[in-house]
Parts: C-alpha cells; structure tokens; sequence
C-alpha cells in the first residue's frame, strides 16, 4: 500500500535536504531536487522496517514547507524548524517518541558494539562545516553521543554526554520531565539564532542517529560482512 510523505524541504540551491514531517528521522537529501526525491521509497521502507516492522515499497511524496537556507545543506547542515514542531504534545505522543529515541539510542550503541576494530579508519579524511567528518566507529559514536548536551540545552535542559549514548539520552528526559507544562511545546530562540522545540529536539536526535548510523552500518559493513544492521539499513523485507 501506498503511504504518504508530508515532506519538509531545506535546501540552499546546491544541496536538497527533504525531511518527512509524519515519520520523524527520516529524510533524503541530493544534489538536487529530483535526486533526492528519487530516493524516497528506500528510505521508507527501511525507516518502517527499523521503527515497526512493516514495509511500504512506494510512497506519494507531497513538500508541505520550504526553507531556503545559507547553510552547508550539502553536508546535512540545518536548521529548519517545521510547523508542525511549533505544537503541543499530547502525552502519548510524546512516550512514543521518546521510546522511539531511546531505541535509536540503544541501537546505535549496539551498533557500535558490535564494530571489531573501533580505530579503523573507514572512509578517506574529509573536513565538513562542523570540522573533520568522523572515519572511524569511535569518531562516528562519539559525534553521535555528544550532541545529547547540545540538543537537551537548546531547549534548557542541563543533560550529559555519558556515560554512553543511551543513558545519557535517558537521563536528558529524565531531567526534561522534571519541568512543568514540558509538553506545551515552546520555541526557544537557540544558539546561532536557531529555533527550537521539544518536537524538533525529538525528530533530531532520530534523524541525527540515522545519518551516522547509515554511514557505519554502509562502511563497516564493507570490512566486516555480516555485521549486525539493528537499523535494518540492509535489509530488504
């Protein structure tokens, strides 16, 4: 059966970055608008595969928003804050989503876990807009770990970076719930002039996981056949 893309497009005209707003961390990105689109259907069935089980072998992809952006969108640089992430949560959606960062959290964990040479340099060096893109399983998971303090603050939650991705992530929620009407969904004006809510902090940290854990679960995968995929970006059913 066919499912829907609600798509959010952020791109500065040289890089085409496409989130879907109704399956929070999926996205493809391109070179341009059409390459990028091209590649909904894989990301899909994969995202629902990962999150439920479930395959969707095409979709209808309609962009609800657009936002023309300076940023190295390229390089997955963003930051668009959707509509729909100016709203409020009800309190089952936001367990549901949570459960769902936490298993992210745990899958990446056990992604690079099961990596045999952490150190091994996977992919020639490159430097991005944020600096040098991590190479190796640890460079990959450390990035991954370390935005937890970042992203939990740009809404005002004090959280740590360890001691490993999930209870990190676990203890960011724990403190979040701690504050009253958390659910009432404020935007915070962030760092660098960025917006934020608790839906974006949310779809963020899915999204983010998906980038690097596509990319380790891809190069690892290379050296080491077989390697576990909890993230079911090889899978095709």
């Amino acid at each position: 059966m066919e499912q829907e893309v609600r798509a959010v497009l952020e791109t500065n005209g040289k890089g085409f970055l496409l989130y879907a707003e109704n399956f929070p961390g999926a996205y493809v990105r391109g070179a341009s608008l059409a390459e990028a689109m091209g590649k909904w259907d894989r990301e899909l069935a994969a995202y629902l595969r990962w999150r439920d089980g479930t395959d969707a072998p095409r979709c209808a992809v309609r962009i609800v928003q657009e936002k023309r952006s300076e940023l190295h969108v390229e390089d997955a640089d963003s930051d668009v804050l959707f509509d729909r992430e100016r709203a409020p949560l009800d309190r089952a959606e936001y367990e549901a989503l949570r459960a769902l960062c936490l298993r992210s959290a745990a899958d990446f964990l056990a992604l690079y876990g099961a990596v045999p040479e952490k150190d091994r340099p996977l992919s020639p060096a490159r430097e991005s807009f944020y600096g040098p893109v991590p190479s190796t399983a640890e460079e990959m998971y450390q990035h991954s770990k370390n935005v937890n303090s970042y992203y939990f603050g740009e809404i005002g939650v004090e959280a740590p970076n360890g001691p490993d991705i999930l209870r990190c992530r676990e203890e960011g929620f724990s403190r979040l719930e701690e504050r009253k009407n958390f659910l009432g969904n404020p935007v915070f004006d962030g760092s660098y002039g960025e917006l934020w809510s608790l839906r974006k902090v949310l779809r963020r940290f899915l999204w983010h996981d998906r980038i690097h854990a596509r990319a380790l679960t891809r190069r690892a995968g290379e050296l080491w056949p077989g390697l576990a995929d909890p993230f079911r970006f090889l899978q095709t059913g």
